[in-house]
């Protein structure tokens, strides 16, 4: 009778008790479960599983590796609920094969760019509190010479906004907006999918140039080319395109409280009267869990000059020229708050 590793994850997943030394010292050894996730995505364990599930025999011969501790890997995969193990084959969970395998909600973007990026700057926290700078190895104008590297980071953007799209695209009321514009909006993966659902609207993107052939492509996967363009230049100098809707996604948590406030003066002035500013980011102080917003928060001290999170008080104080409508969650961590230009 075969018999199926399952459900041990449900516990392991429980957050360790920090009022325990069993506990805490889980606690110090949870980054080698990131790590053990971020590595099976950056070597498409995924992917194979996604065909079949295989022995482990069978994933050290097709993935061409070693073999010592891949068993141990595996296991822990199983353990913390990224696999299911019957008998000696190993399969992804319904979870893993949704997410993190190439798709309409691929989130494996991400993982791989954390492990590039993150991973390595969070060994260095100690020193970023103690100087304020950033621990990213090389500069962001650096990666963006880098193909490679800039693909890692258009997909590891794409991953923190797949996510929300479905909410964006009923987050307000649509009927009779033409022109959407997405700041700093990447390679487009939010205005793609609200032109798609929204066969009215037309929709632009305002990023660094690198960025462009990365926005071409996707607009072609997506059906959309005809009705996107792309504006290459920078948020804080390029004159804003026209549109009824702007959009401000995972953005202004990079820069520091006075740059967010040149930014939200920039849409202010080009909306129309009537127009709205819609701005999500993983804000503070809304009440909910705030674990995961306050490691988002880490994340920009570690990887930008200024950045960091922060609550809608501070971002209705800083958005002279617009009245805040209103916010609301937007998925499991994200807020949204929406604007208006009278």
């Amino acid at each position: 009778m075969p018999t199926t590793q399952r459900g041990r994850a449900r516990v392991d997943s429980v957050a360790p008790d920090a009022n325990s030394a069993a506990g805490l010292l889980r606690m110090a050894n949870m980054f080698c479960d990131a790590k053990a996730l971020i590595t099976a995505a950056e070597l498409n364990l995924f992917g194979l599983l996604h065909e079949s599930p295989c022995t482990a025999e069978e994933i050290r011969d097709r993935l061409e590796l070693h073999g010592r501790g891949l068993s141990d890997l595996l296991d822990l995969l199983v353990g913390i609920g990224v696999l299911d193990k019957t008998d000696r084959r190993y399969a992804n969970t319904a979870a893993v094969d949704r997410f993190l395998v190439p798709g309409p909600d691929y989130l494996g973007g991400f993982l791989v760019g954390a492990g590039v990026g993150l991973y390595p700057a969070y060994g260095r926290l100690a020193e970023a509190l103690r100087t304020g700078k950033p621990q990213a190895a090389g500069s962001f104008d650096s990666m963006l010479d880098d193909p490679q590297a800039t693909g890692n980071f258009v997909r590891m953007m794409d991953g923190l906004s797949q996510g929300l799209v479905d909410e964006l695209v009923r987050a307000i009321d649509w009927t009779g907006v033409r022109t959407v514009l997405d700041l700093g909006g990447c390679r487009g993966n939010v205005v793609g999918h609200l032109v798609r659902a929204h066969r009215s609207l037309t929709g632009t993107v305002l990023d660094l140039p690198a960025l462009q052939p990365f926005f071409d492509e996707h607009m072609t996967t997506l059906g959309v080319a005809d009705r996107t363009s792309f504006v290459p230049g920078d948020v804080f100098s390029t004159p804003l395109p026209s549109a009824e809707v702007m959009i401000y996604g995972h953005v202004l948590s990079d820069w520091s409280p006075d740059e967010r406030t040149v930014l939200l003066r920039r849409a202010a002035d080009a909306l129309p009267s009537g127009g709205r500013l819609l701005v999500y980011d993983r804000m503070l102080g809304v009440g909910r869990n705030e674990v995961e917003n306050l490691v988002a928060s880490l994340n920009m001290l570690l990887m930008t000059e200024g950045g960091s999170e922060y609550s809608v008080a501070e971002l209705a104080e800083q958005a002279a020229g617009l009245r805040l409508l209103g916010q609301q969650p937007l998925g499991d961590y994200d807020t949204l708050a929406v604007f208006v230009k009278d």
